[in-house]
């Protein structure tokens, strides 16, 4: 059983299911190895293949971004590889990139190959349409995770994923409560066009474009990268331009960002020069936040492999199950919160 509980929407799916615990991306496929890379390089991994299932497997191929992108992406691939067994009933192979096309190409060589099920953690909302249409012909049932598209409904069975937009208001309004005379943000987005840089960017952009006080000294991306977003905020340090906050998209990049500040020497934490809010709830960053070092960290849920076997073997009782996630503050958060809730 999981560190953390998670809720489902539908009470009918909680009772079929085990409950576990918390939690979000580089990389161009190569030649397929037999296990994810470890070099922080992205690979198709456990390709597509023509073989057939063995006799009375579930057939699924699952597409998900790079597992060594961060804890979040680990341990998601974890929970995936640790459910679709053969010992569970399934013949699984996989397939990462964090590039849309390569994703889709991936989609429609499992098509080819008459997989049951299409299991898609998306790079970007956009272009999916086509390729989903292709798997329903073929009678294949598509479930999504981790992150929603922008294709209809009736195109997939089911969608079980994170509320990107609900994190980054979580966040923000958190950030409002402070009450600083004055915020000058310096903003680390994640992979342009992921549904976790969409949710978590806009409710950043909406506030500031709304508060005459709330103001941006840089939005970069980084693209989940710990050393780019530290590149990022030492060129700001060099620049001579000041700030108070730092709004990282996920943990590595906050990790970077902290990095540059502790090179020149800047406080940050609670009480001190530089807030630093970041999203996933490693166990390495809530722990920064019960030192006081970090201000804030948002909850993003990992574990959807048993909420999908679920709907494999019983049937899918609600089209879209979005995941229960919270956001933690470093004045309130307790061992016990690092212990039950860190990935």
């Amino acid at each position: 059983m999981k560190k953390f509980v998670k809720m489902l929407v539908s009470s009918a799916v909680i009772g079929a299911m085990a409950f576990g615990m918390c939690a979000c991306t580089q990389t161009t496929p190569t030649a397929a190895p037999t296990a994810a890379p470890t070099d922080g390089t992205t690979a198709a991994t456990e390709a597509p293949t023509d073989a057939p299932a063995a006799d009375g497997l579930i057939k699924v191929g699952i597409i998900n971004n790079d597992p060594n992108e961060s804890g979040y992406r680990t341990a998601n691939d974890r929970d995936m590889k640790e459910t679709f067994t053969e010992e569970n009933g399934y013949e699984a192979s996989f397939f990462y990139s964090l590039k849309n096309e390569d994703q889709i190409a991936a989609a429609q060589k499992f098509i080819q190959d008459e997989v049951d099920y299409l299991l898609i953690s998306a790079a970007g909302t956009s272009g999916w349409d086509g390729v989903l249409e292709q798997a329903q012909k073929a009678g294949i049932k598509v479930i999504l995770f981790d992150r929603t598209i922008d294709a209809d409904e009736s195109l997939y069975e089911a969608s079980i994923v994170s509320d990107m937009a609900k994190e980054g208001q979580q966040a923000v309004d958190w950030l409002a409560s402070q009450n600083l005379s004055e915020y000058k943000i310096v903003h680390i987005q994640g992979v342009m066009g992921s549904s976790a840089q969409i949710g978590r960017s806009g409710a950043l952009d909406d506030k500031v474009a709304a508060e005459a006080n709330w103001s941006i000294v840089t939005q970069q991306t980084a693209e989940w990268s710990e050393e780019t977003a530290q590149q990022i905020v030492q060129a700001v340090i060099d620049s001579g331009e000041t700030f108070n906050v730092i709004y990282a998209e996920n943990d590595n990049m906050a990790k970077g960002a902290v990095a540059a500040l502790d090179k020149a020497n800047i406080s940050h934490g609670v009480g001190k020069d530089v807030i630093v809010i970041g999203f996933d709830c490693n166990t390495w960053a809530l722990e920064e936040l019960l030192a006081g070092n970090w201000n804030y960290d948002g909850q993003c849920n990992p574990f959807q492999a048993a909420y999908i076997d679920n709907i494999i073997k019983n049937g899918v009782t609600e089209k879209v199950v979005i995941m229960d996630e919270k956001g933690f503050d470093a004045t309130t958060i307790t061992a016990d919160d690092v212990a039950n809730y860190g990935i």
